[in-house]
């Protein structure tokens, strides 16, 4: 399945969340795959999609950054696939 990930940055501090992702990497356990992400010009909020099985594997992640972000995870449909379930209704 796939997640958009809604990552809020504690303090606007994006260097110090960019900094750990320099040292450590994402930090994500085998399994859940970064597909992309983008991040608000005012270091807000970052948008990640990402794909995973197991939501558990989302659990170990975000007990990796909590120090540093808060997470709202929503799994969602691409556009296409959903045009595909939508179109008998139209």
């Amino acid at each position: 399945m796939r997640f958009m990930v809604i990552e809020r940055f504690k303090n606007r501090d994006a260097v110090t969340i960019y900094q750990r992702y320099r040292e450590q990497g994402r930090m994500m356990p085998e399994g859940l795959k970064y597909v992309d992400s983008w991040v608000e010009a005012n270091f807000d909020r970052c948008f990640q999609l990402m794909e995973c099985d197991d939501l558990r594997l989302f659990q170990q992640w975000v007990l990796q950054w909590q120090d540093l972000a808060e997470f709202e995870i929503v799994p969602v449909v691409g556009s296409k696939d959903t045009l595909e379930a939508i179109t008998a209704r139209l």
